[in-house]
């Protein structure tokens, strides 16, 4: 009901670009309000009545940001290697400055600012040093906002929520409408120092997962090859979780994993049991002489029946895990398809279609991407969080595993088990 009322707003004012907005509840005078807020700047502006202000108001065109702005701006007039020193200097102590003013509090009423903030939680020595202060626009997204302007109002927040209105960045996959979580980059720090004091819902990257249904689909002396679940780590993460190396270990105490699968991504993996295989098989994946093939459900209905998806992809360094498009620095990502089947989703009613994807190439987050971003498929896997929407798990399988057996040289082409297949839904 609050976001209702806050997108009404939002189409008052008629943005034309993309944006995230944010909602927090808050408890007030015994009952129940809500507090709006946009990232960084709408329509070139941070004050814009009935959303709250900014944590620190940089834009001010007499205030000291402003003017050593233009005092920098002004060194681009000349090239000499000494201006061009001093005018990094300058925009290094005045980035310093900025994030100096951002005054942050917690629910104890305790503050510190931005530096402190992004010192203490990056204590690895060596992301200091590559990263010493935080990425421009920290502190300007909308949950530092609300949270902010929260406590400063003594109002005890509730819950929270963020969605994306009008069109998607040519880079990243966002549905007008949709919900996202805070980005990581430059607001999991921040928001780490913010919430403390309150009661919170556990971090879903540290909570764990119920890990059932682990299957040999294989085995012989040299390796194995094994079902994974959806929703199980395929080797332990920061929080040591159960996994399938560590399921692995519990049975062939030499075993190493060649390759992994995302967490929410199921299938077939392979597990080699000695040294030897192992590194067979690394080399085999090195080489591109092991074939995959997945199977994809992915919203709406793709008229195609077959083609090839040549996009490359790089890591959102300010939204981790998620990846971008990326044509300057992004490594080539190729991902051929064919339709198998088609069918309504019995939730929805909406149309889905059957894939069969054949990775390439090995990047990160590839087929997720390939199908959900525009200048993909625009169609993006049916549970897929990250890019799309959620449903009951991501429906993403490693289907089948073609590859030279380590020993004897014989190919072998494993299959999921028949009673794990994502199709029909």
């Amino acid at each position: 009901m609050a976001c209702d009322e806050v997108k009404q707003e939002i189409e008052r004012i008629g943005p034309k670009e993309g944006k995230m907005f944010g909602v927090l509840v808050v408890e007030v005078n015994g009952g129940l309000g809500f507090l709006a807020a946009y990232s960084g700047l709408l329509e070139g502006r941070n004050d814009w009545p009935y959303f709250v202000p900014p944590v620190f108001d940089a834009q001010q065109p007499d205030g000291y940001f402003k003017q050593k702005e233009r005092e920098i701006s002004a060194l681009n007039q000349h090239s000499s290697s000494e201006t061009q020193n001093l005018h990094k200097e300058m925009s290094q102590y005045l980035q310093l400055w900025l994030f100096q003013q951002y005054r942050i509090l917690n629910a104890h009423g305790e503050i510190k600012d931005l530096v402190e903030i992004w010192r203490d939680y990056h204590q690895n020595p060596k992301i200091q040093k590559k990263f010493p202060l935080p990425p421009g626009g920290t502190g300007d997204c909308c949950a530092p906002k609300l949270l902010q302007y929260a406590y400063l109002q003594h109002l005890k927040p509730v819950c929270m929520a963020e969605f994306w209105w009008g069109p998607s960045p040519k880079s990243e996959v966002r549905y007008h409408g949709e919900f996202y979580p805070a980005c990581r980059g430059k607001c999991k720090p921040v928001l780490t120092w913010m919430l403390q004091g309150l009661e919170v819902d556990p971090d879903p990257e540290t909570s764990g997962f119920l890990h059932q249904g682990i299957e040999i689909v294989y085995e012989d002396e040299a390796i194995a090859a094994v079902y994974k679940p959806s929703g199980m780590l395929s080797v332990p993460g920061k929080t040591d979780d159960y996994s399938v190396a560590t399921w692995a270990k519990e049975r062939w105490a030499a075993s190493m994993l060649p390759h992994r699968l995302d967490l929410m991504t199921s299938g077939i993996m392979l597990v080699a049991k000695t040294p030897e295989a192992y590194h067979h098989l690394q080399n085999q994946f090195a080489a591109r002489t092991i074939k995959k093939k997945y199977l994809a459900v992915v919203e709406g209905e793709i008229q195609q029946p077959h083609g090839v998806i040549d996009l490359p992809l790089s890591s959102d360094p300010m939204n981790r895990p998620c990846q971008i498009v990326d044509y300057e620095h992004g490594k080539r990502a190729i991902t051929e398809y064919r339709v198998l089947d088609r069918q309504q989703s019995p939730t929805t009613h909406r149309p889905v279609t059957l894939l069969a994807l054949y990775p390439h190439t090995g990047r990160t987050h590839q087929l997720r991407m390939h199908c959900a971003h525009q200048e993909g498929l625009g169609c993006p896997i049916l549970g897929d969080e990250l890019y799309g929407h959620k449903a009951d798990r991501l429906y993403l399988q490693a289907e089948s595993i073609a590859f030279e057996h380590p020993t004897t040289g014989k190919r072998l082409h494993l299959f999921c088990p028949q009673d794990k297949k994502i199709w029909p839904i």
